[in-house]
């Protein structure tokens, strides 16, 4: 690749909308690689800018660093990621959206009910967490937690 076609820090910076210190946050995390020129300095990719902003996007959505950095490592480090490469992240990535999706509704649907927390405070409680029934799954909102509660 051509010194031209490699993009400064600051470049990528401008071109992401993240600071200089983020960049080098996610390079210690193994999420972009720069290469080094002659005289010691980061040079990225353009396909960095994609890398970074599927980085951002994954974040919003409470991927953490270690879960983007397993979807990262799918993409090939000696080129360009092609459309192949980024549609098997997007299937991957997909299932796991997909579980979050099911979950977050779940949530939605069931956090006005008996969530098993053990409160009893709402007569739905005494239907559906009996005597806190629910305590023996552990502490917290166990329903709301994938616990289910016994059929009535």
């Amino acid at each position: 690749m051509t010194p031209s076609a490699m993009l400064s820090i600051g470049q990528l910076a401008e071109r992401t909308g993240l600071s200089v210190s983020a960049i080098r946050f996610y390079e210690t995390q193994d999420l972009v690689k720069p290469l080094r020129n002659s005289g010691g300095q980061r040079r990225f990719m353009r396909s960095d800018i994609r890398r970074l902003s599927f980085v951002l996007i994954a974040q919003q959505f409470g991927f953490t660093i270690k879960q983007i950095r397993k979807q990262l490592q799918m993409l090939p480090d000696e080129r360009t990621p092609n459309k192949g490469d980024w549609a098997k992240i997007s299937a991957s990535f997909r299932v796991e959206l997909n579980a979050k999706i099911e979950s977050l509704t779940q949530l939605r649907e069931n956090l006005d009910g008996c969530i098993g927390c053990g409160c009893l405070s709402l007569d739905k409680c005494t239907l559906y967490n009996p005597k806190d029934r629910a305590n023996m799954y552990g502490a917290g909102p166990r329903y709301l937690m994938g616990d289910k509660a016994p059929t009535v």
